[in-house]
């Protein structure tokens, strides 16, 4: 089990006191400056990486860890994790592979967005803080790494919050072709299996990824300065490799990781995930709105699933409080 490495981690303690006392005065605080954001960082050695991840709310308190998303990272939970913490959460929100401070820790590990990879991160994280269950949350790929966990490892996850409801990949399937309007929805996903798409991400990977934003989000009205806080996480230098082998292999055109093989064997038999689960789906979502209620049968524990008015694909970031409550409601069960 991997501890913290102290010599590389940035704090001033596990939670701000005062900050998180009431949700009231976390709503009201300004945005973090990027000089506070690189004092609040923590850091750990967890498997193949060292995870950057913002940790609130009492050390002692219940565990919840949060998961981001591409094309996204930990800002999405600014309004979500203050709820939870004012509700005795210890909450822990990562910088996924390929993201902000994240890095791996040798030249020699693939370049993996797999979802086995995402996975096998989190398993790691759990065990690097000594984490023995939590309450995983996520969407996007961070939904996809907590699906893998509670299929796979149900004794380390107490309950699930999933966005687009069963988040693990069928590769074997891939090749089947959907509606055309499906299809055209992941347009991107095929743009990013040329190498003309690789060069046009690597050109300009923030306009790239601010065009999704608009596109899977249609009535989110975000600004420039929200944009400015994530779009630096994108500047990680293993970011562009990452991202084009997540959506390269998913479809079964790029090799995965040899390590990781094992676990890309379990997931293809697509197993169940039998903890305690709400899966969401936002009502405007640009990508797959409102579509993921089908997969119920995946779930053979307790399970619910929401629909959020009004909200596109960075749920977290758009809907937080029906987010938090989704979380809250979860582990009561």
């Amino acid at each position: 089990m991997t501890h913290m490495n102290m010599s590389r981690r940035f704090m001033i303690g596990s939670f701000l006191p005062g900050m998180l006392s009431s949700v009231a005065m976390a709503q009201t605080n300004p945005p973090r400056t990027a000089k506070e954001e690189t004092t609040l960082i923590k850091h750990i050695d967890a498997g193949v990486l060292n995870v950057g991840y913002l940790e609130t709310g009492p050390a002692s308190g219940w565990p919840v860890v949060l998961l981001h998303g591409f094309p996204y990272d930990i800002h999405a939970y600014d309004e979500v994790s203050p709820l939870l913490a004012a509700e005795g959460a210890r909450v822990i929100v990562p910088y996924l592979r390929g993201y902000g401070p994240t890095r791996f820790l040798s030249a020699a590990t693939p370049r993996s967005g797999e979802q086995a990879a995402l996975g096998a991160d989190l398993l790691a994280l759990l065990d690097a803080l000594q984490i023995p269950s939590a309450h995983l949350a996520g969407y996007d790929w961070g939904g996809r790494a907590a699906c893998v966990v509670a299929a796979l490892w149900p004794e380390r996850a107490k309950s699930l919050v999933s966005y687009n409801s069963y988040n693990i990949q069928d590769i074997a399937k891939s090749g089947e072709p959907d509606t055309p309007e499906k299809e055209y929805g992941i347009w991107y996903q095929y743009y990013l299996q040329s190498e003309r798409g690789a060069a046009g991400l690597k050109k300009d990977r923030r306009a790239f990824c601010r065009l999704l934003w608009k596109l899977w989000s249609p009535t989110w009205k975000f600004d420039d300065a929200t944009f400015a806080r994530t779009a630096s996480s994108f500047d990680n230098p293993d970011f562009v490799d990452v991202v084009i082998q997540s959506y390269r292999h998913r479809m079964a055109l790029a090799p995965g990781d040899p390590a990781l093989a094992g676990i890309e064997q379990r997931l293809a038999k697509q197993p169940n995930i039998s903890v305690p689960t709400i899966t969401l789906d936002g009502a405007t979502d640009g990508i797959r709105p409102a579509g993921t209620a089908a997969q119920a049968a995946h779930f053979t524990g307790h399970h619910e699933h929401r629909v959020i008015p009004n909200a596109g694909h960075n749920i977290a970031q758009e809907a937080p409080r029906a987010f938090a409550d989704a979380v809250l409601a979860v582990r009561t069960w």
